[in-house]
């Protein structure tokens, strides 16, 4: 059954009215008639079991059926700071981290990314993250869609996560076990945590004392250095796993 996300402002009581590019993909590619079933979030943790009513040119209209509260979330925001890679690993880190059940991705310009954009492209690169973090929350089964922020550089992406209760940073230098379990107990303790991810060659020393001195905890992820695109997805499953067995 397709799956859509719509605003709390496009729910009536007894109607839900999907807008923007869901409107052409329903009538042009999944062409879908009156009287056929989906289902619908409106990022509030409420789903709709819904009927197609009426297809128009700027909106569809879909008739509620039921309704149910739905428990998909974690109890604790996770935002992840993901250096920006090269390439399309970040399509990659974006898709996995939003099953994962991340709340917000924030990208991050470090000392070592390669990648530049003006900020067109940025805009651009943006909107192309978003499309593929609806289409994983849609798959996945995610209550609400994880924003995309705009880029951000290291300093401004610290500021960012002052308003967070924790913040984790991998670190290929932090070697203690024990101290680093400790700390990501720590994590799930609060109602939000920052994840604070390099781009390719990892974060320079100074970048690491920054988010120190910001009040962050260098972790280690294990004695085995872990790619860009596949560090916070590390940190994001152990993270999900003991938020998904504390709360049952």
């Amino acid at each position: 059954m397709y799956h859509f996300f719509v605003e709390p402002s496009q729910r009536q009581t007894e109607q839900i009215t999907v807008l923007g590019s869901d409107v052409w993909h329903i009538r042009n590619v999944l062409r879908m008639k009156p009287g056929e079933q989906v289902e619908i979030s409106d990022g509030t943790g409420m789903r709709y079991f819904c009927v197609l009513e009426e297809v128009k040119s700027d909106c569809v209209i879909f008739r509620v059926q039921d309704t149910w509260a739905e428990d998909r979330e974690l109890p604790v925001r996770i935002v992840l700071f993901q250096g920006i890679p090269k390439g399309d690993k970040m399509e990659l880190i974006l898709q996995k981290a939003v099953e994962l059940g991340v709340y917000e991705i924030v990208p991050v310009v470090t000392r070592r990314t390669i990648v530049k954009l003006d900020d067109r492209k940025a805009e651009k690169k943006r909107e192309r993250w978003n499309a593929i973090s609806k289409a994983a929350a849609k798959q996945s089964g995610r209550s609400l869609v994880p924003n995309v922020h705009e880029m951000l550089s290291f300093s401004e992406a610290l500021d960012y996560a002052g308003n967070l209760d924790r913040i984790l940073i991998p670190y290929e230098k932090a070697g203690n076990m024990q101290e680093s379990a400790r700390r990501i107990e720590e994590g799930l303790e609060g109602k939000s945590v920052g994840i604070f991810i390099g781009p390719e060659g990892g974060f320079e020393e100074e970048e690491v004392a920054l988010a120190q001195e910001a009040g962050a905890a260098a972790i280690t992820l294990g004695r085995r250095i872990l790619r860009t695109e596949t560090a916070g997805l590390a940190i994001l499953s152990v993270l999900m796993y003991h938020l998904e067995l504390k709360s049952g």
